[in-house]
């Protein structure tokens, strides 16, 4: 496995603070029109989800790494955001929880044998996955959450510079 992953998986709370940068409680709370094409939540919901699985991927993670062929379970992310008050959450809070959890892990991800990369855990929806693969997916859920972010910044007329 290319280790330079686990640098990207670090970096990508950087990046969720570089796309948060100058936005007002407004500006997180709009939510876009179906016809804009950016996704249907807001940012802040946006922020609230990925904080979210965050905190169910190094779970997830760390089973695979101490644990034989762990269950992981997973999660209606829709209801999550119908339930939990996304938008009444901090969204700067989940920034700091993302970026905690990513330093952390990535410490212990950095010390684990090129071997652990393949431990296993078994989803019951997707079914088996290997740590290596689950941190590049990781790494890829928020790059996929980072565009919806900046092409609702564009839509709002909010440039990143």
């Amino acid at each position: 496995m290319d280790r330079t992953i686990i640098d990207e998986y670090e970096r990508g709370a950087e990046k969720l603070r570089q796309a948060l940068y100058n936005l007002t409680r407004e500006d997180l709370l709009q939510v876009p029109s179906p016809e804009a094409g950016v996704g249907k939540w807001s940012i802040q919901q946006v922020v609230i989800h990925i904080m979210d699985s965050e905190l169910v991927s190094a779970d997830r993670m760390k089973r695979m790494i101490a644990e034989e062929n762990p269950t992981l379970i997973g999660y209606d992310e829709t209801k999550f955001a119908n339930h939990l008050r996304y938008e009444e959450q901090s969204a700067e809070d989940a920034l700091t929880v993302v970026e905690l959890v990513r330093r952390n892990l990535a410490r212990v991800l950095r010390l684990l044998p090129e071997s652990a990369f393949a431990r296993k855990g078994t989803h019951n929806e997707r079914g088996v996955v290997t740590l290596g693969a689950y941190l590049k997916a990781t790494v890829d859920h928020l790059e996929h959450h980072l565009k919806f972010i900046n092409q609702k910044r564009e839509r709002m007329g909010k440039s990143m510079w």
